[in-house]
């Protein structure tokens, strides 16, 4: 009635979701964490929604700076505003172990205990990530969580001199190269520390994925690395999640049910696309983290003083000007084939909360829209009106945006 406001669903998440609508048609002011005065009112009317995509994600990179259990929460949160489903933990790199293994203590111990640019790094004991998890959760977030193989391994062999080839540690890592460090395919021990490893992170992991990363493994042969991820992604199906890898993945043969994560961009070739799209033809899905569009922690301008710009300059409009269906359209993927997005943040030039919100907002939302709207309601045009209007709204937040110049920001 004229009186009060009905949500219904089929499902927890959906009223949680539309929770979050209705917070989107209250004032800014409701957002702030002091007393306000009312009555707030809604327009009336109905407001009938499903999300197009059923995987809607985010990703934060925790190794190459470490973030805490509080700075997360603080992400999920933001997250959950835009209705984000899916939480990506890149959980080790060649910089830092992020997760307590009990049975290679020194991954997180000594693995864990330095981050780019030499700073004291960190690690989630098992309770706290738990408690991560379970926060996620309350938010109807799944956690998906990444252990990086078998390149950015560095500091699983600077903890653990055994997985080396040659039986020899290398030094703990704190630079931002990539593709230098590799597992040691051919020795049996490699795949008893990936069993130990996937078993105890399975066993913290309510949700059906478990990422096995597989970027960048330029130290690894092409035949080392069939092996390797043919084993290890039969170590994931036994203890019962489903794999995600980079595309990279799909230069291996995939365990059936298989999901690859794409990042590329406009540089990259037809071969690389066509491998992923014959990929697909044999059941294997597809999550769309183009890095020209979706990575977070490209710069937006020349300007931008965090981030990075290997994959090009991504302004707001970049960013949520293009279609998840007709993406790889040409290279003949089916558009059936295509969960959802992600939108990654990685973070070697990051290492605060504010720096983190500033790279996310305001993308992260077009992201978020590009994964929840049909493409026939999507336009930039009228996005960027309302992308404007939520700008009082991240104040209110205290959410430090970048107030790019192609959106019509009110004055605040």
């Amino acid at each position: 009635g004229r009186a009060g406001v009905t949500l219904t669903a089929r499902e927890p998440a959906g009223l949680f979701h539309a929770v979050q609508t209705l917070r989107q048609l209250l004032p800014a002011a409701v957002e702030r964490d002091s007393r306000q005065r009312g009555p707030w009112k809604v327009a009336g009317g109905t407001i009938t929604d499903t999300p197009r995509y059923a995987y809607r994600a985010a990703m934060l990179d925790v190794s190459r700076h470490f973030f805490t259990v509080d700075q997360v929460k603080r992400y999920i949160d933001q997250l959950a505003l835009y209705k984000i489903n899916t939480l990506h933990l890149h959980l080790s790199d060649d910089q830092g172990w992020r997760i307590a293994i009990d049975s290679w203590p020194r991954l997180a111990a000594y693995g864990g205990s330095t981050q780019v640019g030499g700073g004291p790094g960190g690690y989630y004991t098992k309770a706290q990530y738990r408690d991560l998890v379970r926060y996620a959760t309350s938010r109807h977030l799944e956690v998906v969580p990444e252990i990086d193989m078998p390149g950015h391994t560095n500091a699983a062999l600077a903890s653990y001199a055994e997985l080396n080839c040659d039986g020899v540690a290398p030094p703990l890592y704190t630079g931002t190269a990539v593709g230098f460090s590799s597992l040691c395919a051919p020795k049996e021990i490699t795949y008893d520390f990936v069993d130990d490893v996937v078993r105890e992170l399975a066993a913290l992991t309510p949700g059906r994925y478990l990422h096995i990363g597989g970027d960048e493994a330029h130290s690894t042969s092409h035949a080392d690395y069939m092996e390797f991820m043919r084993r290890t992604q039969a170590i994931v199906a036994k203890y019962g999640k489903t794999v995600v890898g980079w595309h990279q993945l799909t230069g291996a043969e995939q365990v059936k049910g298989a999901v690859a994560q794409y990042w590329g961009y406009d540089a990259t070739g037809a071969a690389e696309r066509a491998q992923v799209a014959e990929a697909t033809k044999v059941g294997t899905k597809l999550i769309l983290s183009p890095a020209d569009r979706t990575y977070l922690d490209m710069k937006y301008d020349r300007n931008t003083d965090l981030g990075q710009s290997w994959a090009g300059l991504v302004e707001v409009d970049r960013s949520y000007d293009w279609d998840p269906a007709a993406y790889l359209a040409g290279a003949g993927v089916d558009p059936g084939a295509v969960l959802g997005v992600e939108a990654p943040l990685w973070s070697e030039t990051l290492s605060t909360s504010d720096h983190i919100e500033r790279m996310a907002f305001p993308r992260l939302p077009g992201v978020a829209e590009i994964g929840w709207s049909p493409q026939s309601a999507r336009n930039w045009d009228t996005y960027k009106v309302r992308l404007a209007a939520q700008g009082p709204r991240l104040t209110a937040l205290g959410i430090d945006y970048y107030r790019s110049p192609v959106v019509p920001w009110p004055a605040e």
